[in-house]
């Protein structure tokens, strides 16, 4: 959820103004009053890519057809604006009844009041198919603001070729390598030209407290109420991996730290990184701009002391103020069941968070195209300190951010990066 995704860069912005106008125009509050004719549900979705949006619609006209008693209007939205359009339309009572976003951001809007607890509403099947660690991503205050249904890990995309050349061997999708493997298989893939890895840092801090749970990282702890930033050897653990691959091993190429994902393509295209760590979503790039004949591999995620990763999945809400909770709960659960879930997450080449839509899913692409990988993936995904920390977005914007950039530019020492970490949170968790 940790989201740099392609999607913003695709979405086109006119949708925020289409979506805006038509939450303005449907009707009153959470939706008409249980007089005559049908309930009328309105369903902000933040899906963009073609193949997702299509399967959105579908499922939103199959729903329909099936419960002429309940009908659910489709209200496209735009992940650029979504925030302000949600917090205009809930300020005004003119929210949509099922709100379509991402866990790390309804957090606010559930300690305001305006997304009903789900806890009651959905059912245990339900519950039981999302582990816990996931569920509590979306639990604020006791409350259970959103259900959980796409999750993007952090696996290594790697040109098969150059990894045969080097004898290096394709881990199984169940079986990552270690830290220490990456780090001597990176080496190994290094030479004149040509570099074992890309770490694109151009926006480092999501990507470090992601990984820092391989070795138990939190940086943000909680005693007696009160949070405060840390850094110790835990948290040390991955700035310190990645800058001895840059300017150590120097099997990690330095000029891919200004980049972005999309950035480091050609160079992995064109053989200069034989690696890229990088979203599960990356794998659709490799689909869609990959030369022919290029043969690309997805690898599992590194492992620590664990492969455990923060998860920020993307999450159905129902607005405190709908008039039909029951009938938006209704909708949730078939909308979620595994064949859908498992449809919704193969159109954004994300995770479902569902154990079944999982195994659906890995069942209808027959693991390719690293569907194997992804799927293993989500049992390591878990809910990580900073996502429950109120002052997480100005302290990675002020003083996270710049500080790490500064680290892996080779400007600051790793005590200093972790000494301006701290004082940032003592200005930030006040």
């Amino acid at each position: 959820m940790l989201r740099t995704r392609f999607r913003r860069l695709a979405a086109a912005t006119a949708v925020a103004v289409v979506g805006l106008g038509a939450l303005a125009a449907c009707g009153d509050g959470g939706g008409d009053e249980a007089t005559s004719g049908p309930v009328k549900l309105r369903f902000l979705s933040l899906a963009w890519q073609k193949e997702s949006l299509q399967v959105n619609k579908d499922l939103v006209a199959k729903w329909n057809a099936e419960h002429p008693d309940i009908q659910v209007e489709y209200v496209q939205g735009d992940w650029n604006s979504v925030h302000d359009q949600l917090l205009t339309s809930f300020e005004g009572g003119d929210a949509p009844d099922i709100v379509h976003y991402e866990a790390s951001s309804i957090g606010e809007f559930s300690k305001q009041g305006y997304l009903a607890d789900l806890s009651g509403l959905v059912s245990d099947d339900l519950k039981g198919q999302i582990d816990k660690g996931v569920w509590d991503t979306a639990t604020f205050d006791g409350k259970v603001a959103g259900v959980p249904f796409l999750l993007e890990s952090q696996v290594v995309i790697a040109n098969k070729k150059l990894l045969d050349a080097a004898g290096v061997a394709v881990p199984p999708a169940d079986g990552g390598w270690t830290w220490d493997e990456f780090q001597s298989n990176a080496q190994k893939l290094t030479k004149p030209g040509q570099y074992g890895v890309a770490w694109a840092l151009k926006s480092p801090t999501n990507r470090v407290l992601n990984l820092a749970l391989n070795y138990d990282g939190k940086f943000f702890y909680t005693d007696g109420g009160r949070t405060e930033v840390r850094v110790g050897d835990a948290e040390k653990e991955i700035p310190k991996r990645i800058h001895d691959m840059i300017y150590t091993a120097k099997s990690a190429s330095p000029e891919a730290l200004g980049m972005s994902g999309a950035d480091t393509l050609p160079g992995f295209f064109g053989g200069k990184y034989a690696m890229l760590p990088g979203s599960v979503s990356l794998r659709q790039q490799m689909v869609e701009q990959a030369p022919a004949g290029f043969e690309w591999v997805t690898l599992p995620p590194v492992k620590g002391l664990s492969s455990k990763q923060a998860a920020n999945p993307q999450t159905l809400s129902v607005s405190e103020d709908s008039k039909h909770k029951k009938q938006a709960a209704q909708f949730l659960e078939y909308f979620l069941n595994p064949t859908n879930m498992a449809a919704l997450a193969k159109g954004d080449w994300l995770v479902p968070t569902g154990k079944q839509a999982n195994e659906e899913l890995v069942k209808v692409t027959t693991g390719k195209q690293g569907w194997d990988v992804a799927a293993d993936s989500a049992a390591d995904l878990t809910v990580a300190p900073f996502q429950q920390a109120d002052g997480y977005p100005e302290w990675k914007t002020k003083y996270a951010t710049p500080a790490l950039q500064q680290y892996f530019a080779n400007k600051i020492t790793l005590d200093q990066l972790g000494t301006q970490l701290v004082d940032g949170g003592k200005q930030v968790l006040r």
